[in-house]
């Protein structure tokens, strides 16, 4: 196998900020801990367990979101959400890899 180079570490990196962004703050963490375990959420459900107010929620849901970490389900009309993986740990396994390369 070639050696990694720094850029290639560099641009994966990048391509993983956004989920480095938003495991970075507790809030998202137990957003996430908390769809992981008790399964599909709505906005409520998730404000009464964290007791955090509804636009925070929101807010971290969004964060959450367009990292990847996170799917959600319209029924009705309520949003449920529920937590993504997989392309998050590509990424991240993708990263780990050519930093072990290097």
């Amino acid at each position: 196998y070639p050696m990694a180079t720094v850029t290639q570490v560099r641009k994966v990196a990048r391509d993983c900020s956004l989920v480095f962004n938003a495991l970075g703050d507790p809030n998202r963490q137990d957003i996430l801990i908390m769809l992981e375990t008790e399964g599909p959420l709505n906005v409520l459900q998730i404000t009464e367990n964290l007791n955090l107010a509804r636009p925070t929620v929101s807010h971290h849901l969004k964060i959450l979101m367009s990292a990847g970490l996170l799917k959600s389900t319209k029924k009705s009309r309520e949003t449920y959400y529920e937590s993504e993986w997989t392309e998050a740990s590509k990424n991240l396994k993708k990263f780990m890899k050519l930093l072990w390369d290097c």
